[in-house]
């Protein structure tokens, strides 16, 4: 079943902030020196990464 135009847009807008998310998280690892927290930034990039990819398999 086809989403409704405002399942679209906040579908659109959640993809946004994932989107947003990873690329700051990404952003702050390669600013750290420490590895614990380098590490840390890292997962949570990739975890909000995933949400993004899952949330995108919708649009398909």
């Amino acid at each position: 079943m086809p989403l409704t135009t405002k399942e679209l847009s906040s579908l659109e807008e959640q993809l946004g902030l994932e989107q947003n998310l990873v690329q700051k998280y990404t952003a702050m690892s390669e600013m750290l020196t420490d590895t614990n927290l380098k590490n840390k930034c890292k997962s949570i990039a990739r975890k909000h990464q995933k949400h993004f990819d899952k949330l995108y398999s919708y649009l398909n």
